[in-house]
């Protein structure tokens, strides 16, 4: 087998603990842009939307967390 094709297949995807935390990160930012544009609007529902969205991002975000200490 060459060495490069062993390089090549060995990549593997992204564990679920990974997906978890980077979109529990990516909630998390929405969620805190949506609430100071709503702020920033004098748009309670937006904000209360965004509040929602980085709430749930931070717990998606821990669940990547102990998912990756138990190692799964």
């Amino acid at each position: 087998m060459d060495p490069k094709e062993s390089i090549m297949t060995t990549r593997t995807e992204p564990t679920s603990s990974t997906h978890d935390r980077a979109e529990g990160k990516l909630h998390e930012v929405t969620g805190a842009i949506k609430e100071k544009v709503g702020q920033v609007t004098n748009n309670p529902n937006l904000e209360d939307r965004g509040t929602a969205e980085r709430v749930d991002g931070t717990i998606e975000r821990k669940v990547g967390d102990v998912k990756k200490v138990f190692g799964k």
